[in-house]
């Protein structure tokens, strides 16, 4: 499974380009993405999400569906923003369901995936607190609970540790290892404490204009 870019440009003014006749191919398992805030790292994130549209250039989705196709946004793709992004007035598990009910999963299914990840991220005994009322470490965890609901193919986090103890690093680095053996997940990151999580290492401090890889 490869989630493969091909001569990518993108650009947000049209004389200045961020990714220039960029080529690489994602394969399953963890690609960390570091570097100096403002290299690209959360626009390629975007783009993959499907979020930026490309000035020319292609994306080849595992399963073959275009960038813009609702399915591949509701059932492919998963996001984790870097603002956490949780809806402030509803529960934990409301988060939780609602992502579910957008990607059309079944009750049944989406019920024992929230479970396992409420548990599995230490979240059940906060399960009906609103999201307001969440600290910055549980609030990181409820939005990678929610980001994982889906089961999709691709996982795109964009500093799911960012300023969080050891501890909640801890718990996150963990689900992050053992929910992506089938998946592909790339992860944009300030934080040398995901570095030994990694399969492959992106270095944004090089120029990635360029930057070939298949």
């Amino acid at each position: 499974m490869k989630l493969i870019c091909e001569s990518v440009c993108f650009g947000y003014s049209k004389d200045k380009f961020i990714f220039e006749n960029y080529n690489y191919s994602f394969r399953t398992g963890v690609t960390i993405l570091k570097g100096y805030s403002g290299c690209g790292k959360t626009t390629l994130l975007k783009i993959l999400a499907g979020y930026l549209r490309i000035q020319s250039g292609c994306i080849h989705t595992p399963h073959g569906l275009p960038l813009t196709s609702t399915k591949y946004r509701r059932k492919e793709v998963s996001y984790m923003f870097q603002g956490i992004n949780l809806l402030p007035l509803a529960t934990v598990e409301r988060n939780l369901q609602l992502c579910a009910e957008m990607a059309m999963l079944p009750k049944a299914q989406w019920k024992a995936r929230s479970e396992q990840l409420l548990d599995m991220l230490g979240l059940r005994e906060l399960r009906n607190k609103k999201a307001s009322s969440l600290s910055g470490g549980q609030a990181q965890r409820a939005a990678l609970a929610r980001t994982l609901m889906k089961d999709s193919s691709i996982l795109l986090l964009d500093e799911p540790t960012s300023g969080l103890d050891d501890s909640n690093t801890n718990i996150i680095k963990q689900l992050i290892s053992t929910q992506t053996a089938d998946k592909i997940c790339i992860v944009s990151t300030h934080d040398f404490r995901l570095l030994d999580i990694a399969h492959e290492i992106i270095d944004f401090n090089q120029p990635v204009s360029s930057y070939t890889e298949f």
